[in-house]
């Protein structure tokens, strides 16, 4: 084999490695399914965020998940959390109303991002962005996937959690959760 014909056939190979690495990074939503049910599950917290300006819902199905945390113990598979965004009711300065309660207002529904887990999902990412089994969607407030969100976000920002609380921001907030 002459050189440029080396050369050719490695700059093939590398180019299709490329290309394998980039699609295994990205973070694809279409194993996760709009959880219909999601609020027949447990309603675990809600979050105030103040640098967007929402109030925050989060629910979780099964139940048992409630109980493997209250033992220390990862999600079992099938467990799926759905975080239900809403704007923040505004005062007449563009703040958040606080209600008696002192937490955000509820406005107007804005969407849904799921984390769902299932045993032998997340293989095809690599070791620096996989976050166990989980796999993530967003939807828009009709439900439907909301196709420009960064669901590679979830994953950066989730992945330093570890698997430790099982890649989960509210996994002390479940393991005080009441079915």
């Amino acid at each position: 084999m002459s050189i440029g014909k080396s050369i050719a056939v490695s700059s093939a190979i590398a180019s299709a490695a490329a290309v394998l690495i980039a699609a295994a990074a990205y973070a694809g939503g279409d194993k996760v399914a709009f959880p219909e049910n999601y609020a027949g599950g447990v309603l675990y917290t809600t979050v105030d965020r103040a640098d967007n300006k929402q109030y925050r819902e989060l629910f979780i199905s099964p139940a048992a998940a409630v109980d493997a945390a209250k033992k220390g113990e990862p999600m079992p598979s099938g467990t799926v959390i759905t975080l239900v965004q809403y704007s923040a009711v505004l005062d007449g300065e563009g703040k958040p109303q606080v209600g008696a309660n002192g937490r955000f207002s509820k406005g107007n529904l804005i969407g849904y991002t799921v984390m769902e887990k299932r045993t032998g999902w997340g293989t095809e990412y690599p070791d620096n962005v996989r976050n166990g089994e989980w796999e993530y969607q967003a939807f828009k407030a009709d439900k439907t996937p909301n196709t420009t969100a960064n669901l590679t976000g979830c994953f950066n920002c989730h992945k330093p959690l570890g698997a430790a609380p099982d890649y989960l921001f509210s996994y002390d907030k479940l393991k005080a959760a009441s079915r």
